[in-house]
């Protein structure tokens, strides 16, 4: 865990989910979840959960607690708004390209219009008080390229994209640039919230749970943490590293900020997702685009998986685990019993894993039990979105399988309508529970329609297979 050293002021804090043991000489917390012994030194320095850099040694250690996930930063300042150019993608969207400019008064933008009907003028932008430079495709090539071609034409430090059918809100430029600070980040997100109020069932659900809305927690951005990719609707790099990077990959029709997130990753870069900045996004409400824009995501799997093996697995768990709720799923006596057997083995193993570190016996069942029911979670919601034609035909095959899958369809779908319900707006009329558990399941049968297709065509089934660890 190395990295640029982080200037004298930066401050981390650590995770309020992070648990503290052996009275604060170990840390357990983080995405992926891992246990971090801390030296005696270096407990002295966390007060209160927080830690400020003054020294090589204290940088060195907000470093570590930020490479191990189980602590944010808190950055003193950042970059200016003079520091960055904002490149806008867009194509036959002129209305809502003057919206978004209209929201940036004040900054450089440049606009590359990819093959619009109606080429985009200078006269479009006329009194809105930004310096805007238009380029043009004669023929659309691409999000990614429209990008790429915007990014050659940036001579700031700093590059933020956005699609042309979003909105900033106040203060979302600043709270992203303070992530800068620290010399090791390459990328930076917002939140991606709606932008209009939703009327619909599927606006509704889009609301608490729209595919380019990471949620109201901070994160930085690894595969299989809790925000695995941000999406190139709303982002910002660092123009040294996104150049010598090359970019976007234009030969992706889809998933191209997916790819761009772990190349970076790749080359050891951070990224981080900052959800304390808005940016407002016109969703698709309407039920067939709505559902087609579900698929074109999943139709991206394959082709990730092709470039980054492994990272685009559904399913990421320990064997064991695996092993005892396959045995549950049986449901018979010997089936429940051997689960038990092997639930059991499972928390002496995490117990040995934590036995250098003073715990309590009940501190080492819960953390068995969240293992075993994150576990369960993970498989409910394979079964129903990456799996679902599998399981469709196992459930018409066999009646227990049948019931497995209605078990794993109502439990994901209410665990994440509980989870998702705090996510929108304070006026937002929620969705029911029915209603949403329905809309849950054609989100996931459209993307995993898209996954089986992009697989198919690639004829790679890397996104499918599961990664099971000793």
């Amino acid at each position: 865990m190395t990295g640029p050293r982080l200037p004298d002021g930066f401050a981390v804090q650590v995770d309020r989910r992070v648990k503290v043991l052996g009275e604060g000489s170990a840390l357990l917390g983080g995405s992926p979840t891992r246990l971090l012994r801390l030296a005696p030194a270096a407990q002295t320095m966390l007060t209160g959960g927080r830690l400020e850099v003054h020294d090589a040694v204290s940088a060195q250690l907000a470093r570590t607690l930020l490479d191990a996930t189980v602590a944010h930063p808190r950055p003193a300042t950042g970059p200016s708004h003079r520091d960055v150019t904002v490149v806008i993608p867009v194509r036959d969207n002129i209305s809502g390209l003057r919206r978004l400019v209209a929201a940036l008064r004040g900054m450089r933008i440049v606009v590359v219009d990819d093959g619009s009907a109606t080429p985009v003028q200078q006269a479009d932008f006329a009194q809105m008080y930004s310096d805007v430079q238009i380029l043009r495709h004669d023929r659309s090539k691409g999000p990614a390229a429209a990008r790429n071609t915007g990014m050659t034409a940036c001579h700031t430090d700093y590059i933020a994209f956005l699609d042309s059918d979003v909105v900033p809100r106040r203060g979302w430029l600043e709270a992203l640039l303070g992530h800068f600070c620290d010399p090791a980040v390459a990328l930076v997100a917002p939140r991606i919230i709606g932008l209009r109020e939703p009327e619909s069932l599927v606006a509704r659900y889009e609301a608490v749970r729209s595919s380019l809305d990471l949620g109201m927690r901070e994160a930085p951005v690894v595969p299989f943490g809790t925000v695995a990719y941000v999406p190139s609707a709303a982002i910002i790099c660092r123009s040294a590293v996104l150049k010598e990077l090359g970019g976007f990959d234009e030969t992706l029709r889809s998933g191209e900020d997916v790819d761009l997130c772990w190349r970076l990753i790749e080359a050891g870069a951070r990224l981080r997702y900052e959800p304390v900045a808005l940016v407002a996004h016109d969703h698709r409400t309407q039920l067939r685009e709505w559902l087609s824009r579900k698929s074109f995501y999943g139709e991206s799997a394959a082709p990730l998986s092709v470039r980054h093996p492994g990272k685009t697995a559904p399913l990421v768990i320990s064997g064991w685990t695996l092993v005892a709720w396959m045995l549950m799923a049986m449901g018979s006596g010997i089936g429940y019993l051997a689960s038990m057997v092997v639930a059991t083995i499972t928390g002496r193993r995490i117990a040995r894993s934590l036995s250098t570190v003073e715990t309590e016996p009940r501190e080492v069942a819960v953390v068995a039990a969240h293992g075993l029911w994150s576990a369960a979670l993970q498989l409910a919601s394979a079964i129903c979105r990456h799996y679902w034609p599998v399981a469709f035909i196992a459930a018409l095959l066999s009646r227990r399988c049948r019931q497995v899958v209605l078990v794993a369809a109502i439990v994901d779908g209410v665990v994440d309508w509980i989870t998702r319900n705090g996510n929108s707006e304070d006026d937002t009329r929620p969705v029911g529970l029915l209603t949403y558990i329905l809309l849950k399941r054609l989100d996931d049968m459209a993307y995993g329609a898209g996954l089986w297709t992009g697989v198919v065509r690639e004829r790679h089934v890397g996104a499918l297979k599961p990664q099971i660890r000793t």
